[in-house]
């Protein structure tokens, strides 16, 4: 059985002076900013929940649309009917 990936860098400083912590599986600490961490694999993401469309935008997780900065894509002329 090969042993788990390291982790790079501390996620809190980004120093890469990083030593396995004696607190559990998957503990870290970082001897630049005296913190320690945990990682943990939390499972696999439910396929197709925001998968990209081929032709289409994606919808951002809280329901906004796919536009620039996050706003709503552009109506079409189909949805603005009688507004010429």
């Amino acid at each position: 059985m090969s042993e788990r990936a390291a982790p790079f860098y501390c996620p809190y400083c980004g120093d890469e002076d990083l030593r396995p912590a004696e607190h559990g599986h998957g503990s870290w600490e970082c001897a630049a900013c005296n913190r320690a961490f945990r990682l943990s694999f939390l499972g696999l993401l439910a396929r197709g929940a925001a998968a990209p469309r081929p032709g289409g935008p994606v919808a951002e997780p809280d329901g906004r649309g796919g536009g620039p900065g996050g706003a709503p894509a552009a109506p079409t002329s189909r949805g603005r009917e009688g507004t010429r």
